[in-house]
């Protein structure tokens, strides 16, 4: 008899990363969310696309839209091993008025809707749809497996939060067998789970349908003119209404470590991105970068080992609980607590203290910087202080309300023009 196919082998994941990401500010005024760098050397994009690739789906399409120059360059670089006669695919799918001369995506369901035809070329059985814009590792086998098992018209991953906390997130109520009961977006008062009240189960935005019933529900989505195009909005609440929705514990398919947390985060806002990536610098961090079982796939420069240089007192090139990306040059400088990724060139008597530095920043002389995020190709003059005086760092740069410093080449140009 013919070997059984594993779920993933019959499955295409469909990756919508054509958000805006506007609460990163200027860290997307060039590049969509899901292209921001993180993690030393990674986009945020390769967490969905590594998890798809991991769990053996090898039809993958990435729907674009806003800003998307920086994320197509990096999925043509990066992710441009999948070979077409070994049956494997990685389509960009960019919003490009297919329907109509006016329609670029009106939404996430129409996203889907306007590449049908796309998917239909893929022959899959099953398609999951996925958040091109969060960090987490995850299994997707284990989901599509629960989702056939349950005869589920959609299955939906969750995450179980603190019930005060998901009032950000759109929550499912479910039964004992988790079967969703109702779907409410950003409540006030988040319905519990049935085994705790204190948590609720808030949706990941990834959700696995049979290719034809998503089908058939997206082309009677498309003919109605009250709705919104959208999964969570519109596809969502009409299935969980029929009764047929499930939802899929992201605890049952997170990829960690034995006693481990599950894994996942939204580093839709600056502190949150600053956070998430300092985390790394932990002794023990709850997401493993170094696993090789499980390893996050990108583009990755050719580049030298990084280096250390100067031994004298107030001039040595050091770093403690930081990570160093390849490339990169610590000339005398004092690293703590900090994400440096490739190609960061800095210099004598400059320390860098909790700080998350983009690639091929040059941090001149004397700078001292203190939880900072530096972007992409930014020089750091000689001498500039930051992360002291929230006044004066406020006059020049973005600077959130918990203290994080945001500094980009535009920024300090007009600092430079003022004086």
């Amino acid at each position: 008899m013919p070997q059984r196919r594993r779920l993933t082998q019959r499955s295409m994941a469909f990756v919508l990363a054509g958000g805006r990401g506007s609460r990163l500010r200027e860290l997307t005024d060039r590049r969509v969310k899901p292209a921001v760098y993180f993690g030393g050397k990674a986009r945020i994009v390769d967490f969905a696309l590594s998890n798809a690739m991991n769990s053996g789906i090898r039809k993958i399409a990435v729907a674009t839209q806003y800003k998307s120059h920086s994320l197509i360059r990096h999925l043509q670089r990066g992710w441009n091993f999948f070979r077409a006669e070994r049956n494997e695919f990685l389509d960009i799918l960019p919003a490009s008025q297919r329907m109509d001369e006016e329609s670029w995506y009106r939404g996430t369901a129409d996203a889907v809707t306007q590449n049908i035809d796309i998917v239909d070329s893929y022959d899959v059985d099953f398609i999951i749809i996925l958040a091109g814009d969060h960090i987490y590792k995850m299994d997707y086998e284990v989901m599509l497996r629960e989702h056939v098992e349950s005869g589920a018209d959609v299955t939906i991953g969750c995450l179980t939060v603190p019930r005060q906390e998901a009032t950000a997130f759109g929550v499912m109520a479910v039964d004992a067998s988790n079967k969703i009961t109702s779907f409410l977006e950003k409540p006030k008062d988040p319905p519990a789970t049935p085994e705790d009240p204190n948590l609720a189960l808030a949706s990941m935005g990834i959700y696995v349908f049979s290719w034809p019933f998503l089908k058939e529900w997206l082309l009677k989505d498309a003919q109605d003119p009250n709705s919104s195009h959208d999964f969570g909005n519109d596809l969502i609440p009409a299935l969980v209404a029929r009764g047929a929705a499930r939802a899929h514990r992201f605890d049952d398919s997170c990829v960690r470590d034995p006693g481990a947390p599950a894994y996942w985060k939204d580093v839709g806002t600056v502190d949150a991105y600053w956070q998430a990536n300092i985390d790394l610098t932990n002794f023990i961090p709850d997401l493993n970068l170094w696993d090789q079982d499980w390893p996050i796939w990108t583009y990755s420069e050719m580049t030298p080992p990084a280096k250390f240089i100067h031994d004298e007192e107030g001039r040595r090139g050091s770093a403690v609980s930081s990570m160093v990306s390849g490339g990169c040059i610590i000339s005398g400088t004092e690293v703590r607590n900090s994400l440096l990724f490739t190609q960061v060139h800095t210099n004598s008597f400059a320390v860098l203290d909790h700080a998350v530095v983009l690639p091929y920043v040059t941090v001149n002389r004397h700078a001292r910087l203190h939880r900072v995020v530096i972007d992409k190709g930014v020089v750091i003059p000689e001498g500039l202080v930051v992360g002291e005086d929230p006044a004066e760092d406020a006059k020049w740069f973005r600077v959130t309300d918990s203290g994080i410093t945001l500094i980009t080449k535009e920024m300090l140009d007009r600092r430079d023009a003022s004086r």
